[in-house]
């Protein structure tokens, strides 16, 4: 059994294929690296002689023309979360299985999401800032509390799954619009369903949002949405920039109407003249909420068991298929 490491001696390969990870792979075949970039006359070479692969963030996409002469490649294991731009249908065809470990990522940017909301609503660095630039609270000083909110979450992937159930200590009231899933779902979950965006925007306190980057999600998120927040209600994005109007939040933000943890922008890093800079009820985070670092090792081994359980023939926990695929973020 070949495995090709496809992934570039960089962080995320030294992160994420940990000694630990790497003798688990060398106890089920020939390990080999990339010893280049993530460059397709190398990617295609690599491929030529693998039964499976290894890819990361920032691989390229695997088109017909680099599988081609992947003749006996049989599985393709994703150390991150979304295989979108990597996947192909030719793949598919192929009869190649998909592995990622998006759900165990998953899991780390729903804790991420949950911390945003507390510093949001205790507007924990404001008052950090303040203490750190010799200052104390003044009279009048407050912040809010997550008890008996409402929540409403725009997309109800695996990463919102697992806030619901992160949730529920704190007794809220949680809303959900995915037009995508069925009754059933909801049902499953406890939460109820919304039946259109603006029902979300006008009736929470805290609306987090998680769509996927697709086409049909850019700039869905704009001023009429926004202008229909609660006064005092927090924004939190750990999905993409691109789902958001900046102009039209920064405009809402300027009012101190609303506030909003952003972890995503349209273009990162965040340009310096960005109008969502310097604004108190504005946290700006540098796309961490992936970011848990001891996710890395715990999503290569989980994927590594999952590769075992390929070569006996057994069933696979984390497997992608071509539909799931279709509906992840670009």
């Amino acid at each position: 059994m070949n495995i090709a490491i496809l992934m570039p001696d960089n962080y995320a390969r030294k992160n994420f294929i940990t000694p630990k990870v790497l003798q688990k792979l060398e106890g089920l075949g020939r390990v080999t690296f990339n010893d280049g970039e993530y460059e397709p006359r190398q990617i295609k070479k690599l491929l030529e002689s693998a039964d499976i692969c290894v890819t990361g963030w920032g691989c390229i996409n695997l088109s017909e023309d680099l599988l081609n002469t992947a003749k006996s490649l049989r599985l393709l294991v994703h150390t991150g979360g979304t295989v979108a731009n990597i996947v192909s249908d030719y793949m598919y065809d192929k009869g190649i299985r998909v592995l990622s470990g998006n759900e165990i990522m998953a899991e780390g940017v729903a804790e991420s999401t949950l911390a945003f909301i507390f510093a949001g609503l205790r507007q924990i660095p404001f008052y950090s800032n303040q203490v750190q630039n010799g200052q104390w609270k003044a009279v009048g000083t407050y912040a809010y509390g997550l008890m008996g909110k409402k929540v409403g979450l725009v997309g109800f992937g695996a990463i919102a799954r697992y806030l619901v159930a992160m949730l529920q200590p704190f007794r809220v009231e949680i809303q959900v619009y995915d037009p995508y899933l069925d009754e059933a779902m909801f049902e499953k979950y406890g939460v109820s369903r919304a039946g259109s965006l603006d029902e979300v925007f006008t009736g929470n306190d805290i609306v987090s949002l998680h769509l996927a980057q697709r086409p049909e999600n850019n700039n869905i998120i704009g001023k009429e949405l926004l202008s229909k927040m609660r006064d005092g209600a927090l924004l939190v994005n750990t999905a993409r920039g691109s789902v958001i109007v900046d102009d039209d939040l920064a405009d809402e933000l300027k009012t101190g109407r609303i506030s909003a943890v952003l972890d995503v922008f349209h273009e990162e890093p965040l340009p310096l003249d960005s109008r969502l800079r310097g604004m108190d009820n504005a946290i700006l985070i540098p796309h961490m909420a992936g970011h848990v670092f001891e996710r890395y090792e715990m999503a290569a081994l989980a994927l590594a068991e999952d590769v075992q359980r390929f070569v006996s023939g057994k069933p696979l926990l984390y497997e992608i298929s071509r539909e799931y695929a279709g509906k992840m973020t670009q």
